[in-house]
């Protein structure tokens, strides 16, 4: 009797192997948090967020912009700007030239930075958006060059400064060029303050070094999304700093707005919406109110 019950070997034929060959990998998608798998198009049409657990995906800057913006309102600025090698960096015979150049080709982005012009509800704003996938949207030379000339662009246009950060801090293959775009982008700013024009940022995770210690947390309104890490070193090097063990969930987006450090964390689904009435509360308060034909119709639905 053991016998019968014994597994017996699986063995598959050609057609089991090429129905399986023709499955795509990324058919589903598995939550690194509460490990739900959720189908791949639904998993995008959530705009990545886990709908059992609500944690929160990292998007790309196209899906950023995509998110953010009204349909093919978009208008890249500042495309023809790229990185340069000012100190001749190289680690292990790689310059940094070269390594600019492969993420590029894997990534798909010139830069870690994205900015141009948006329409949100018929608004119009100046946007600029981080892409993790270059370099971890470290910030160089290029980087804060589009940021500063972004934010001269919204002043000349009497219209906001949006920005969407994540990143790991500065680029360090340029040396004190990168560290000086903390004080450029930080100094660009006052440009949009001088004509009570608002500055939203918007820091997603993960948002750490320079960028966190500049123009992203010197904004009007500062919004996080839920889950997001900000801060300037990481918990690890923070703890054997000060030989201490920190709080739970220390950094996090909950944790900030807990000890009034940033003023608000708004869901993936709820962000556009808020940033529409953000911008029509400051415009209206500057007198930069765009004429009705602008508008788009469902505004209020945005």
């Amino acid at each position: 009797m053991r016998e019968l019950f014994r597994r017996q070997p699986r063995f598959t034929t050609s057609d089991e192997e090429d129905v399986r060959s023709q499955v795509p990998n990324d058919l589903w998608v598995k939550c690194p948090k509460c490990g739900e798998l959720a189908y791949n198009k639904e998993h995008l049409h959530g705009h990545r967020v886990c709908q059992r657990c609500g944690y929160h995906f990292r998007l790309d800057a196209r899906e950023r912009i995509a998110l953010l913006a009204d349909p093919e309102s978009f208008t890249e600025w500042d495309v023809e700007l790229v990185p340069n090698d000012p100190l001749g960096f190289s680690v292990d015979g790689e310059t940094y030239a070269e390594k600019a150049h492969k993420t590029t080709a894997k990534s798909g982005v010139t830069e870690a930075v994205i900015s141009g012009e948006i329409t949100i509800g018929g608004r119009p704003a100046a946007l600029v958006v981080t892409d993790f996938s270059f370099m971890g949207a470290s910030m160089g030379s290029v980087y804060g060059e589009k940021l500063s000339r972004a934010s001269e662009r919204a002043a000349a246009g009497c219209y906001p400064l949006i920005t969407v950060s994540a990143s790991g801090g500065a680029r360090m293959q340029e040396g004190l060029f990168s560290l000086m775009q903390m004080a450029k982008t930080t100094a660009a700013l006052t440009k949009l303050s001088e004509q009570r024009l608002p500055h939203i940022a918007i820091l997603t995770d993960p948002c750490y070094g320079g960028v966190t210690a500049s123009y992203a947390t010197v904004a009007d309104v500062i919004i996080a999304e839920p889950g997001a890490l900000v801060g300037f070193a990481g918990p690890r090097v923070i703890e054997q700093t000060i030989r201490q063990k920190l709080p739970e969930g220390f950094q996090t987006a909950e944790f900030l707005l807990e000890h009034g450090m940033i003023d608000q964390v708004v869901p993936r689904s709820a962000l556009k919406a808020s940033i529409s009435l953000l911008m029509n509360i400051y415009q209206q308060a500057a007198g930069c109110l765009v004429p009705p034909e602008r508008l788009v119709a469902g505004f209020a639905d945005a």
